[in-house]
């Protein structure tokens, strides 16, 4: 018999739960499909939201033929030869046939680099899923070819939606007279994961031997506890725990970051994934406070790509007690997000002529360059000018963003 998590699997979009800002009424994706258009996109987002239910759906809701490969069992040859499958099913002004990866971030450069031709041409409409993000594992050719659409974790009215459709709507389930009396331990457990919560359920169904089953907190926490591999511990409250994680270091707390990346580890998490977290807190929360935080968080990262595992979580813990301990600053994240903003609000602004380039004769008579002062003729390596756009400038020296007064010998 098929897990209780296949038989519930959607196969239309109107029964899809969950991720209303992708597939809901009017949401940017949920207009793709009904267009009958679909781009190629990466789906990331954690474990058991639905990412393959959504790409079987789109291809069922187009009609085009649908491929599938794994990351981990393919390989180039794998998917040059569906490649040459899809474009032979290809019919004059069909949808591309759709071609799904799963765990695409598993995927080496060169299975990666296979994939742009096809994708670039049309030939197939990638769909990519991935629990990490994609930035730092999907090559950045092919993720400019992709859009990237951001799934979350279930929310507890979705839960509750599917708990509820599990025990009225399923065939063996139905059979059963199922009272959810309690659900605050079973949504506890799910950590958002739909596989994970239909799983528990069926635990706990397939335990009890009578027809009349009341679910509560602790017929839950009971039959986990004498079965703990019923459920992913590898992927448990997964990002509640990265957050937890990152806050403690943002806190000073060395203990308590310690504490969390030692439940990482027994979770089963990739050593690289705590170890990009770190680098990334060292720039967004430590920052100018300390720039060597940065440099040691990297050092880190590199010695767990070196050494390995389990030893490379001596340095991961140095570099974690060091960023807990050191002073915060997150004035450089702040200001790029700023100048991030303001650069969507204002568009392509011209540049000044005065710090234009002139390599030829022919810009120097427009005035490129003219004008220019350059700091080291000045006493202090310092002089007054202005930097910003003409449009952001709201004084003689000042733009809309923070511009501290720089003094002489100033890195």
């Amino acid at each position: 018999m098929e897990p209780l998590a296949e038989r519930l699997r959607p196969r239309r979009l109107e029964d899809y739960i969950g991720q209303e800002h992708l597939v809901g009424e009017g949401a940017v994706l949920r207009r793709m499909i009904d267009s009958g258009r679909v781009a190629s996109f990466i789906l990331w987002g954690p474990p058991g939201v639905g990412k393959t239910t959504l790409a079987q759906i789109i291809a069922q809701r187009l009609e085009t033929p649908f491929f599938t490969l794994s990351a981990v069992t393919s390989g180039v040859k794998d998917v040059r030869e569906v490649i040459e499958r899809a474009q032979s099913n290809r019919f004059f002004n069909s949808a591309s046939p759709i071609l799904f990866i799963d765990e695409i971030h598993r995927f080496s450069k060169s299975q990666q680099d296979s994939l742009l031709g096809a994708v670039e041409k049309g030939t197939v409409t990638l769909i990519g899923a991935t629990t990490e993000n994609p930035s730092f594992e999907v090559i950045r050719p092919l993720l400019s070819r992709c859009q990237l659409y951001v799934l979350k974790s279930l929310e507890k009215a979705d839960l509750l939606k599917l708990l509820h459709r599990a025990v009225t709507e399923d065939v063996e389930l139905k059979k059963r007279h199922i009272e959810l009396r309690e659900t605050d331990a079973i949504l506890r457990y799910s950590g958002g994961d739909a596989r994970k919560l239909l799983n528990i359920l069926d635990l706990i169904v397939a335990a009890e031997s009578g027809d009349d089953i009341v679910v509560t907190d602790k017929m839950v926490e009971e039959r986990l506890q004498e079965n703990p591999l019923a459920y992913d511990k590898g992927g448990e409250m997964h990002y509640d725990i990265v957050s937890a994680f990152i806050k403690s270091i943002r806190g000073s707390d060395p203990d308590a970051a310690l504490y969390w990346m030692a439940r990482m580890i027994e979770g089963g998490e990739d050593p690289k994934f705590i170890a990009r977290r770190v680098v990334i807190s060292a720039a967004e929360d430590i920052g100018l406070a300390n720039p060597n935080a940065l440099l040691l968080a990297n050092a880190a990262f590199d010695a767990v790509t070196k050494i390995g595992w389990p030893e490379g979580r001596i340095p991961l813990a140095e570099a974690v007690v060091y960023l807990a301990r050191s002073k915060k600053d997150n004035s450089a994240y702040k200001a790029i997000n700023r100048a991030i903003e303001l650069v969507r609000q204002t568009g392509n602004l011209p540049v000044p002529l005065h710090l234009r380039n002139a390599p030829t004769q022919l810009m120097k008579d427009l005035g490129y360059g003219d004008g220019y002062k350059y700091p080291h003729d000045y006493e202090g390596h310092y002089v007054k000018q202005q930097y910003m756009p003409d449009e952001l400038v709201t004084d003689s020296t000042q733009g809309p963003l923070p511009n501290p007064p720089r003094k002489g010998g100033d890195a």
